[in-house]
């Protein structure tokens, strides 16, 4: 069979969905390799993230089962091995954790202690986890609330901005599983074009409610960093995590900012590229001329125009004077320079006698 991935993540063929998430879950937060720097651990950790990639896709995880290793990857011929897509593991554990936790550090990696995954749009918990910690009473509570900085069963866990005064129940954290996310609190953020072509750090000050250790809230200001990358696309959102309000029985909302184009007044986005309008005269788009196009760096490119006749839809492209590529910022996008062609508003009829005779029909 080549690899055993039930083997790698310590659980039965007959493992459920759930029991997958856990194994992997716990054995992801031991071997992470920015918190186990034994050796082996990195390699470790590879392989139960691509156990973890098999076994919780339905249909991977079924090919496995009847093939192996060698089926699932596409090795395997006749027996209903034909048609059946390969597949390749990506290589990045890393990204595997991030998919599942939300970050892709232990050390900011949410726990859900109320046993449902942690991965997209799971409900996770509040305090960092950590495979030391005694499960019967993951955060201490049996001591006393825990608060900030507050040391767990051997030192082993860190609270995260939240307060347990209210958590009850011999020692668990009882009531928590029930608790509901306020929704997203989402905030426009205007960048310049110029910014973009550079990327930018832009600090953001909101005001919230944090509860106190004696249960009451308090306003407090909080200043958010946001690094504005290269050629971030408008829409781009940035989540901030439980930012929003505390209070008793609730987890606060996420705080969302979402980028938008500031409006620029000669320039206009187009994905990477960007567009210019340049006024021409009637006489110009005819006869010629040379113009001076602006670009975001502050530079003038020449366009010579003495050659051609200019038309409405005539666009000239100027590559590598638009916005940097989001996936690849050492690649810009392209200047397009389009004509506004003003035609006059009146002729004396001695021109048009000299313009009827002279233009071709």
């Amino acid at each position: 069979m080549g690899t055993d991935y039930y083997k790698i993540l310590g659980i039965g063929r007959n493992a459920t969905d759930d029991e997958i998430k856990k194994a992997y879950r716990k054995l992801a937060l031991r071997y992470h390799p920015d918190k186990n720097r034994s050796a082996g651990a990195e390699e470790k950790f590879k392989e139960i993230a691509e156990a973890y990639e098999v076994l919780s896709d339905s249909k991977k995880r079924e090919v496995y089962d009847k093939f192996g290793e060698e089926g699932l990857k596409g090795n395997v011929s006749g027996g209903g091995g034909s048609g059946r897509s390969s597949y390749t593991f990506h290589g990045d554990p890393r990204a595997t954790f991030a998919q599942f936790f939300g970050s892709a550090t232990p050390f900011q990696a949410f726990f859900d202690f109320s046993g449902s995954s942690g991965g997209p749009g799971g409900n996770r918990g509040f305090g960092l986890y950590d495979e030391d910690m005694d499960m019967d009473d993951p955060f201490g509570l049996a001591a006393g609330p825990a608060t900030r900085q507050q040391a767990g069963p051997g030192g082993a866990f860190r609270s995260h901005s939240f307060n347990f005064a209210g958590a009850h129940g011999g020692g668990r954290a009882g009531g928590v599983k029930d608790r509901a996310q306020d929704p997203a609190i989402e905030h426009d953020l205007y960048v310049s074009l110029e910014d973009i072509v550079r990327g930018c750090t832009k600090k953001m000050k909101i005001s919230r409610r944090v509860v106190q250790p004696d249960g009451s809230t308090r306003k407090e200001d909080k200043v958010l960093t946001i690094n504005v990358k290269p050629g971030w696309k408008a829409g781009t959102k940035i989540t901030f995590q439980k930012e929003g309000d505390q209070g008793r029985g609730k987890v606060p909302a996420d705080i969302v900012f979402i980028i938008r184009d500031k409006p620029h007044p000669l320039f206009r986005r187009e994905g990477s590229d960007i567009r210019y309008t340049h006024k021409l005269s009637l006489k110009q788009a005819l006869c010629g001329a040379i113009v001076e196009v602006p670009t975001l760096s502050g530079e003038k490119v020449t366009l010579d125009l003495t050659r051609e006749i200019v038309k409405p839809s005539t666009v000239k492209r100027i590559p590598g004077r638009g916005l940097p590529f989001p996936k690849e910022p050492s690649r810009k996008g392209e200047l397009l320079v389009s004509f506004d062609i003003r035609f006059p508003e009146s002729l004396a009829q001695s021109v048009k006698d000299i313009l009827y005779d002279t233009l071709p029909n």
